[in-house]
């Protein structure tokens, strides 16, 4: 049996702070050599000593306050240290090439890399290569490629999950953040660093509870992760001062703090708009990955659900980064250049994310689909889905869920979402998934005669929303909160990137309407 640790816990009982490396030493709390284990019952081995999770040690982290529970989890996710190294040594380590790699293109600082149009400047600067975004590239022919891997290559390579067959997005994010894709041993660590920071503080928490139950889903969201800026760990270093080199180190801090809690956040707003209130379906599990965590806190937890997890899975990590110019990339990027801290910059970035021409084309896709299923008959043809087609287009309306501002092919992030549903036979054999597939086969011949898009194909919001809706999740508002805690991804690794180079901030030149008039036809 372990000796007593801090002595907050039930008096004379479990559980107790417990240091494996000095097991006689009485004072484990000021034991500083981060091997601090919770030690729950005297029959368990070391072993099950060690996979201290939250679910099985909910009640014995309650006993303790709140300052000691924090400490706890973070000394629990530090035990299963292994000997290669974690997210931040493995960032550290390759900085220093990165800065070289940018001293070099500022050594052609005066060279022209494009030009800029009328219609670049009126038309939403689409087309400028105007901002660095180290993670992901997107060629309007390929697609998205993530440090030079299509999605394709990313499922093969990435770690999955202990059950299911997609990719972690724990793990993209990794790869977004160093170039580098990791081992399982490091995704499963850093899936526990991310587990042991999930818990929200209390006044957020209670902010949350007391909102009106119909404030938009998204606003709540905004709302919360600003109110994170409270511990921030950037703002309060420098405030006190701090190396402008070294601004990375607590930008990556609050990162990965403001990651952990996404999901909590968010599956906070879930209960209280949706589901009546109260504690959340399930604690965080430290021995679990992300997604699985955020499917048990939305009640899909437990192996009948594993087909979700893994959906959520494959969606947060397709949904993870697009390049920087989208708005809710570009809007992160732009509060960030001053120097605001991620929480405060990646606010700014959900709230451009709940813009109808940004993150709720999912639910739009899905109620037009529900409309089409509607009013055409329950034993359609091709025909009546062509007429349906072509009835929206004639009233003025757009097809929602096709067309990109980038991409004039097929979105492969749409593929690889049809593809893991064509493998489920649960959902390819339910009606609207088969609208859905139905239309990507016809609306792209449509829209080539309606001839006023430049690309007919199906986006990525043609399937994410239908899937939602064949688990059970039809509240659609609530779609683009599961963007925004998969977003955090490219943004946030983005953001860490930004410190560590010592990029600007952004301020473009700006110019009236009147003077580009003047300023073409004089030339």
């Amino acid at each position: 049996m372990g000796p007593r640790g801090a002595t907050d816990g039930p008096s004379g009982g479990f559980p107790r702070l417990f240091c494996k490396r000095h097991p006689s030493q009485r004072s484990s709390a000021s034991c500083r050599c981060e091997q601090l284990v919770l030690f729950i019952h005297p029959h368990f081995c070391p072993h099950q000593i060690m996979a201290l999770n939250l679910t099985s040690s909910a009640r014995a982290l309650r006993s303790f306050k709140p300052y000691t529970r924090a400490a706890l989890l973070a000394n629990a996710a530090r035990c299963y240290s292994t000997a290669e190294p974690d997210l931040k040594t493995t960032l550290k380590s390759v900085i220093p090439e990165k800065r070289e790699l940018l001293k070099k293109v500022k050594a052609h600082g005066s060279k022209v890399i494009g030009e800029v149009k009328v219609e670049n400047t009126i038309g939403g600067m689409r087309g400028l290569k105007a901002m660095v975004w180290e993670g992901s590239v997107l060629d309007p022919n390929e697609g998205i490629r993530f440090h030079g891997r299509t999605i394709k290559d990313c499922q093969k390579e990435l770690p999955k999950g202990k059950t299911g067959t997609e990719m972690l997005p724990e793990a993209m994010f990794w790869l977004l953040l160093t170039g580098q894709v990791p081992s399982v041993n490091q995704v499963r660590q850093f899936s526990r660093e991310l587990a042991s920071q999930a818990q929200i503080p209390a006044f957020v928490n209670k902010m949350l509870d007391d909102f009106p139950k119909d404030l938009h889903p998204m606003t709540q969201f905004a709302i919360a992760v600003s109110a994170l800026n409270y511990e921030s760990k950037f703002a309060k270093a420098y405030e006190k001062g701090l190396a402008k080199a070294d601004y990375w180190e607590p930008t990556f801090d609050d990162s990965i703090s403001l990651l952990a809690k996404l999901p909590t956040i968010a599956a906070k707003i879930y209960q209280n708009s949706y589901r009546g209130g109260g504690a959340l379906p399930a604690d965080v599990d430290l021995e679990q990955d992300w997604s699985y965590n955020f499917a048990a806190m939305l009640g899909k937890g437990g192996k009948e659900n594993e087909d979700f997890q893994d959906l959520l899975r494959l969606y947060l990590a397709l949904h993870g980064d697009h390049e920087g110019g989208n708005v809710s990339a570009h809007a992160t990027h732009l509060v960030g250049s001053a120097l605001s801290d991620p929480f405060l910059s990646y606010s700014a970035g959900l709230q451009g994310l709940a813009g109808p021409l940004h993150g709720l084309a999912a639910q739009e896709v899905l109620r037009w689909i529900l409309q089409m299923k509607e009013a055409i008959p329950a034993n359609y043809t091709e025909q009546d889905v062509h007429d349906y087609l072509w009835s929206t287009l004639n009233s003025g309306r757009v097809v929602p869920g096709y067309g990109h501002a980038v991409l004039r092919k097929p979105d492969p992030r749409f593929e690889a979402l049809m593809d893991y549903a064509a493998s489920r036979p649960a959902i390819a054999n339910d009606p609207v998934f088969q609208l859905v597939e139905k239309n990507s086969r016809i609306a792209p011949e449509v829209l080539k005669k309606h001839g006023k898009t430049k690309n007919p194909y199906p986006n990525v919001d043609s399937s994410s929303g239908v899937l939602f809706h064949h688990y059970g999740f039809h509240e659609t508002l609530y779609y683009t909160a599961t963007f925004g805690v998969s977003r955090g991804l490219g943004p946030l690794a983005q953001l860490i990137w930004d410190r560590a180079l010592g990029l600007p901030i952004e301020r473009p030149k700006s110019i009236n309407l009147a003077g580009i008039l003047k300023q073409v036809e004089s030339s």
